[in-house]
């Protein structure tokens, strides 16, 4: 039996060499949400994914995914799609499907094939021949093609092309566990708010925010973006894919 907290997080800190890249962060997330984490580069998005992947340990402070610390178990149930690529380059799309087959129990094969048809990826497919973007789908496939109870997306859609994007938020969508929720780290917020639930705003290790998309939506009459560079007082820039990342505004 699930617990109704999928996940819960206790004054969780982490220090990296005397920086605090987490401060004292409480948490508690339910199931079947999509829910944005917010925040500037160095905010401690990625401490915190993968905190609760397992990756890391933390200095002090604690975790529940389902009411357990993260071991063995909680990796039974968490899908995680890192910011970077992991595949070896003699790999194909078939290798790395087989892979994840013999990891993961709850690996949906058919799943797999189906999202890659509709990308125009084939399972005979080389890693080394892909562009970066494509190697992302792949990763993305994988990520949602598991009947997990909780998905961490670390910029799913960072890499990949405008066009790309609507097939990605809806393969997000439709994919994912009902009993479970998505937890998405992302700099493109115009791009997703409309497939979110909850928003966490992160900045400098701690959580300034979290609430419901609607609750603001009705309360401030402001799109989630807008209310984000408020909230951080930042200002977008224009970096060579001409997507909008933010900063401090100095």
């Amino acid at each position: 039996m699930f617990t109704e907290t999928l996940l819960k997080t206790n004054n969780l800190t982490k220090y990296y060499s005397g920086f605090r890249a987490l401060d004292n962060v409480n948490l508690e997330i339910g199931r079947g949400k999509i829910i944005g984490l917010l925040g500037p580069n160095g905010s401690g998005k990625t401490t915190l994914i993968k905190l609760i992947n397992g990756l890391i340990t933390p200095s002090s402070g604690e975790i529940l995914v389902d009411g357990n610390n993260p071991g063995p178990y909680t990796k039974s149930i968490v899908s995680y799609l890192p910011d970077k690529n992991y595949f070896a380059n003699w790999m194909k799309v078939q290798d790395v499907f087989n892979m994840f087959a013999d990891f993961y129990g709850d690996f949906d094969m058919n799943k797999a094939r189906d999202m890659c048809a509709m990308l125009n990826i084939r399972p005979e497919d080389r890693i080394k021949s892909m562009s970066k973007g494509t190697k992302e789908k792949v990763q993305l496939i994988l990520c949602m093609s598991r009947n997990a109870q909780l998905y961490l997306l670390d910029e799913p859609i960072a890499g990949v092309d405008p066009a790309a994007r609507d097939y990605i938020l809806s393969t997000i969508i439709n994919n994912y566990n009902e009993e479970g929720t998505v937890i998405i780290s992302t700099h493109l917020i115009s791009e997703i708010e409309r497939v979110l639930d909850e928003v966490i705003f992160i900045q400098n290790g701690q959580v300034i925010r979290h609430d419901s998309v609607d609750d603001i939506k009705e309360n401030e009459g402001k799109s989630i973006d807008e209310v984000f560079r408020e909230s951080f007082r930042m200002v977008p820039y224009m970096n060579v894919n001409q997507e909008g990342v933010y900063r401090y505004d100095k």
